[in-house]
This record gives structure tokens, sequence and C-alpha cells, in this order.
């Protein structure tokens, strides 16, 4: 599971250092995909094979224009000597990511937030809901 909080810059290339916790379990090699939430998701090779997957048992009807989406916004990118990934202008563009970013564990994937856009959409939560949230799950 990837877990964790970190804040980064983006370099004018669109480059942008992956922490080493989160590297160590992603791999030098991942897919970094707009999935959802406006932000970028980082998925193992081993967690996109399951994603994969699991659109593939859905029927056509339903999974053909998402596995189209998912398709054309992924790219496989790759660790250089620095810790640092290039993401393309496309992805860029879609999590409104410019200088900075904030670089998160979530469970099975790792997501790259604007900060600004990840305070809004978190901060709209309070104690009380996420306790509420785990309550209702059982825990």
């Amino acid at each position: 599971m990837l877990y964790g909080r970190f804040q980064h810059n983006i370099d004018a290339k669109g480059r942008l250092f992956v922490p080493a916790k989160l590297r160590d379990k992603l791999g030098m090699s991942f897919i970094a995909a707009a999935v959802m939430d406006h932000c970028v998701s980082l998925y193992s090779t081993e967690e996109w094979d399951k994603l994969q997957e699991g659109l593939a048992q859905m029927p056509l009807t339903k999974a053909r224009k998402l596995q189209r989406y998912l398709s054309a916004n992924a790219v496989d990118v790759q660790i250089d000597s620095q810790g640092r990934i290039l993401l393309p202008k496309h992805l860029l563009e879609y999590a409104s990511l410019e200088k900075e970013a904030l670089v998160i564990g979530a469970g099975n994937r790792a997501e790259i937030w604007n900060p600004v856009s990840y305070e809004a959409d978190m901060g709209s939560m309070t104690s009380e809901e996420v306790e509420a949230e785990f309550m209702e799950l059982g825990f």
C-alpha cells in the first residue's frame, strides 16, 4: 500500500521528483494516468493490469468508452537518475499542475495533485465526516 504526503516542485520541462518511499513500491517504470478527481494517478504495472482486467470483465457497452479514455490518457513513465519522472503536457494540464505538486499515497496508487485543488477537495471533509465514513465501513 502507498501512503504519505510529499510536496515537490515541477521543473520547466515537466519533471517531478517521486519520493523514494513511493518509488520502492511503484518500481522504476510505472503508469501515469488521468483517471479521476483531476489529479494524475500513478500505478505500478501490476496495479494497472488489475484495473485493465477489471474493465475487461465488464460488458463492452459499459466499458468501451472508459477503456478508450484510460488508454488515451495514460503513459509509461520511468524514474531518471535523479528520482524524477517526466509528465506530458496533457497530464499536467488535466491536473492543473504548474510549479508545485503534492504527491500522496492513496492505497493501491499514488496521486499527484495541485496543492490548492487538493486542499479544496479534502478541506470539504470534516473530521466528523471522516469518522462517520469509517464507521459506515465497519472500522
